[in-house]
This record gives C-alpha cells, sequence and structure tokens, in this order.
C-alpha cells in the first residue's frame, strides 16, 4: 500500500505524466466509440433509415445506446433458437397443399378482377405459405361491440378446440368474460390453448393466468420480457389476433382484449377497428399459424389431423392469409402492400393508426398519387403514442405535396388496419403501416377478393370520413418550428418503433 500512493502521489505531482495518461484514455475511448458505429454499420447496412437511428442513439448515449442495440436490434432470423425452434420447421398438417392454389385457379368469375392484373396475381400467388383459398363465408366486424359477442357465441359453442392468441389481454371486465368462458369450455373437455404476447400483456397479473391454468387451459408466454431482453429479442412481438374454434370458424384483425377496446379508456374514447369472422377453408390457415406459435412458446408440435376437420359450408369467398415475421425470409406483407399500391388504377384507400411507412411504400403511394389515383388515409386526431403520431405526420407534407389525402379522424381513436385497391382486393389484419409491422412484428393478414366484401369495407371507409376531418396542405404547412423540430427527431428514430 505504501508504493501505491507513493506511485499516485508522483503522478498526481507530474504535469506531463496526467497528461499522457488522459490522452490514453481518450484514444480508448474513441476507439471503442469507432468499434460500436463500425458493429452497427457493418449489421445494419441493409437498412439505412434503421442505421440512422441507431446511431443517433449512439451519439447521444455513447456507450447505452450499443448495450440498448445490443439487447435490442440482433438480427432475429440468425439466431440459432429461431432456427432449432423455428416456426418455418413445423410440417404442415394440410402438406401445403398446392390443390388449394390449383383449386382456386385464376379465373375471371371467382377472382373477379384480379385475373386483369397478371404480375400482382404472380406476386400474391408467389409469396410462402399463402395459398388461396375459395370456399369461405366472410363477415366484417366493425368494432368491438359487434367482435366481442360473436367470438364469445363461438366459444360457447365449441366442441372440440379453442385456440386463443392475443397481442394484448386485460384483467378487466372484458378480460373476465374471455376467461370465464375459456375456464368453463376447459371444464367441458374442450381443449383449450391460449397464447399472450410478454410485452403486449405485460399488466396481466398472476392470478388471471393461474386461475385458467388451474382449469385446465394451456397457456404460454410468447417471448415474456425478461427473457427476450438477455436472448437479444427483445423488440420482436407477437402482435397476431388469432381465435379459431373447432378448426372451422375463426377470427382475426386488429381487436385485442380489453375495456379499452369498448370505448373505456376516457382519453382515446370511443374504438374504432375492423374484425373479421371466417368459415370454410381460409380458417386452415388461421390454425396453421397459431399452431407454428404455439410450437415456438410450447416445444409441443400439434399434427392431430382433427385440427384439420373438412368443411361444409356452401362460401364461394376467396381468401389468402399472408404471415410475416422476422424469422421468414420474405417481408410478406409489405410485398402485398407495395404490389397492390402500384397496380392500383383508380383509388387507395387506408385506415392505419400508425403511419410510419417503408421508403418503398412511401414512394408507391407518391407516385400513385401523381399518377390521378384516389389516395386517401385516415389516422387517428387522437393518438395513443405522441412519440409515433409525430414521426407520422414528419411524411404527411411531402405526400401531401404529390396528392395524398390525409383525414383525422375526429370520433375516437382509429385502430383498424385496412387496405382497399380498386375493385380488386382489400386487406384486413394485425399489420399497421409501420415498419415495425413490415419488419419487427409477427403479423398475419387477411387479402379478400370477393367484391361484396370489399364494398362493405369501402362503405365503412366512406363512413370513416364522414367521422373525419381532412388536413389541408396550407394549414399543415404553418405548424411551428418547434413541432417540426419534434417531428425530425421522431423520424430519426421510426425505424425502432
Amino acid at each position: 500500500m505504501p508504493k501505491l500512493e507513493s506511485y499516485w502521489n508522483a503522478w498526481q505531482e507530474d504535469p506531463e505524466e496526467k497528461r499522457r495518461t488522459r490522452v490514453i484514455w481518450l484514444v480508448v475511448a474513441l476507439l471503442l466509440f469507432i468499434f460500436q458505429i463500425i458493429t452497427i454499420l457493418f449489421h445494419e447496412f441493409r437498412y439505412p433509415s434503421k442505421t440512422v437511428a441507431w446511431l443517433v442513439i449512439l451519439f447521444v448515449f455513447p456507450i447505452i445506446g450499443f448495450v440498448m442495440y445490443y439487447f435490442l436490434a440482433k438480427e432475429y432470423r440468425q439466431r440459432k433458437i429461431v432456427r432449432r425452434r423455428g416456426l418455418r420447421y413445423i410440417p404442415d398438417p394440410r402438406h401445403e397443399s398446392r390443390r388449394y392454389a390449383a383449386s382456386a385457379g385464376l379465373d375471371e368469375s371467382a377472382m373477379d378482377g384480379l385475373w386483369k392484373e397478371p404480375r400482382l396475381y404472380a406476386l400474391l400467388n408467389n409469396i410462402p405459405s399463402a395459398s388461396f383459398t375459395k370456399q369461405n363465408e366472410v363477415r366484417v366486424l366493425t368494432d368491438a361491440e359487434v367482435a366481442y359477442p360473436a367470438m364469445l357465441e363461438a366459444m360457447e359453442r365449441a366442441r372440440e378446440t379453442i385456440h386463443f392468441e392475443f397481442y394484448t389481454i386485460r384483467h378487466d371486465e372484458t378480460g373476465k368474460k374471455f376467461q370465464q368462458v375459456l375456464i368453463r369450455k376447459a371444464a367441458d373437455g374442450v381443449k383449450v390453448r391460449c397464447i399472450f404476447d410478454g410485452v403486449g400483456s405485460y399488466k396481466l397479473d398472476n392470478r388471471f393466468v393461474s386461475e385458467l391454468q388451474q382449469a385446465g387451459v394451456e397457456v404460454c408466454i410468447f417471448l415474456p420480457p425478461l427473457i427476450a431482453f438477455f436472448d437479444k429479442r427483445m423488440n420482436y412481438r407477437n402482435h397476431r389476433k388469432i381465435v379459431v374454434v373447432d378448426g372451422i370458424r375463426g377470427y382475426i384483425g386488429g381487436l385485442n382484449i380489453g375495456d379499452e377496446y369498448l370505448g373505456g379508456d376516457p382519453k382515446l374514447g370511443f374504438w374504432r377497428d375492423t374484425h373479421l369472422e371466417l368459415v370454410g377453408d381460409a380458417v386452415y390457415s388461421l390454425q396453421y399459424t397459431f399452431i407454428q406459435d404455439w410450437l415456438f412458446v410450447s416445444g409441443e408440435q400439434l399434427t392431430d389431423a382433427a385440427l384439420f376437420p373438412e368443411h361444409h359450408n356452401t362460401g364461394n369467398k376467396r381468401v389468402q392469409m399472408i404471415s410475416s415475421g422476422p424469422d421468414a425470409h420474405w417481408d410478406a406483407i409489405l410485398e402485398m402492400y407495395f404490389g397492390a399500391i402500384t397496380t392500383a388504377k383508380k383509388r387507395i384507400f387506408i385506415a392505419t393508426p400508425y403511419f410510419v411507412p417503408d421508403p418503398s411504400i412511401s414512394m408507391g403511394l407518391k407516385t400513385a398519387a401523381i399518377s390521378g389515383v384516389d389516395v386517401r388515409i385516415i389516422y387517428p386526431a387522437r393518438p395513443d403514442s405522441k412519440l409515433v403520431n409525430y414521426a407520422s405526420l414528419s411524411y404527411f407534407e411531402e405526400l401531401m405535396q404529390a396528392g395524398v389525402r390525409f383525414y383525422s379522424y375526429q370520433k375516437g381513436f382509429i385502430h383498424s388496419k385496412v387496405l382497399i385497391m380498386d375493385d380488386i382486393l382489400a386487406s384486413v389484419g394485425t399489420a399497421n403501416m409501420d415498419m415495425r409491422s413490415f419488419f419487427s412484428n409477427f403479423e398475419l393478414n387477411a387479402v379478400l377478393y370477393d367484391k361484396e366484401t370489399i364494398q362493405r369495407l369501402e362503405a365503412d371507409f366512406l363512413q370513416d370520413l364522414k367521422n373525419s376531418k381532412e388536413l389541408k396542405l396550407e394549414t399543415f404547412q404553418q405548424r411551428s418550428r418547434l413541432q417540426k423540430g419534434k417531428e425530425v427527431a421522431a423520424r430519426l428514430l421510426s425505424p425502432l418503433f
């Protein structure tokens, strides 16, 4: 200790030695910072916007930013656990049948206007594991007041299985209603399986889950937050909403489970959403997607052929289920959106709660509007996230200058995820028009091709327009410099949320 103290005193008294030490530490810090920059550039060079976002965080928080990058931004599809337990490796009990695609062949009467767009059809037909199905009944459920009773009634009638998967489940009055039905059906001998996302349902308490498990409901959490953080998958969430009853009737759309979706949030008020009830062959795809997710969260492979019963419905509507996620090699929903936008000749109607488009989508919308296509986008006037809202607003001016029209929904909060392209197709599902849905989340959309359903969705969209206020370019350009600054900052970070 005396020697150490003497060295310290000598160092304190030698200005030249102190200067050299500071230089050394400065060089070490600089080299460490350069290493962090190079690491981000090396891993993210394919996604320039994402690279810029992480570099901004790194410059503001040099060490903390890199720690965040290490735990949050690891490329998901490169993870060994995904290759080992990957969602794409489960055998499809339908044999991923080409017979569905073949039976849904390209013809004028069955596919309505899609047969006139061979390139779009080729794109949609070549999306992996997304066969066209032709024998379906489709019912549009405009909001939770219609969708919840339909789902509860279908679950009450279940005889064999209920598969229940949501991003968010709340322990409130609505959550209890669904919980009690699941418990009651499990007691009746129905096989009930439930999946919820670890981040989306982080407020869900253990008592709610244990009551389900004690009743015989099999419950699994998709990537609990703590495990996801240390396994470097915190940023990848399961945003799907799926209910499948007896393999015959299914539900998909934007709704989660909670009072807020019935207008119970005083800040957001009325909750406008779009959900679908499906009966027919499209339910096979819903079931298959659930089985993939179940394999991942539980390790159990469900291969019982009874999960895919023969359907006897008389529906004749064409439906294509398209799933996407960071485990896949195709950004399938992004590809579908881009193909529809760039093919449109008359109109593109979009309803979305979050609008943070990929550069290709932004360019496609601008090009379509300049070409004379009627492009209208409805977004919420009362956002549930200020940061995402500022990022969304940052895109408006350049798109409005090209002729895209934006409408702020005034009645409450619009959470619908709907795209309508001409009279050819419409998309309803879980994916928002943002980069998180395109690249980070596990999502699922139904693409609809029959005129009756498209017209119904169009009628709902036009009603939403009546409950909205158009944003004028001249007025929008008068926003303050402070707001513009917030938009710029939010846009730089937008690829990360």
